[in-house]
């Protein structure tokens, strides 16, 4: 095995453990009842630092397989990395203008914050059974 798939691999490693950690990790900030603004900054910090990672280690995962000779999965990573960053620029943003709105004690912030969250964990999970699905079809 050269040194290029090596490194796709451990990339890709990284790319699955910083996916399912988040995953993981999500859930749980479910059982917050969001009504709080340290609660709202708590889980928009967490997913924030989520979208950075994914975007790192999809981008490495991408590189990393393109110099592999994969272009297909190089440019799967790529797409993934490319949904890191349209997720981070429409979910923080959205993040933060409903806990903003929670401080005031708004029904309807802190309904829509929960939605938000529970539709970014969906988007993480579908994510992952991609990446897993990818790497079982085009890893002959």
């Amino acid at each position: 095995m050269s040194n290029a798939m090596f490194a796709a691999l451990f990339c890709t490693v990284a790319l699955l453990v910083t996916t399912g950690y988040f995953i993981l990790g999500s859930i749980p900030l479910l059982v917050l009842k969001h009504d709080t603004p340290l609660d709202a900054r708590f889980v928009r910090g967490f997913f924030n630092t989520y979208y950075v990672f994914a975007l790192v280690t999809a981008m490495a995962t991408s590189i990393s397989f393109a110099f592999a000779g994969r272009p297909g999965i190089a440019a799967g990573a790529a797409t993934l990395a490319l949904i890191a960053a349209v997720l981070r620029r429409q979910f923080i943003p959205k993040m933060d203008a409903l806990g903003s709105q929670i401080q005031s004690d708004s029904l309807e912030a802190i309904a829509g914050f929960r939605k938000t969250h529970l539709t970014a964990i969906l988007i993480n999970v579908a994510q992952l059974v991609a990446i897993v699905w990818t790497l079982t079809v085009f890893s002959r």
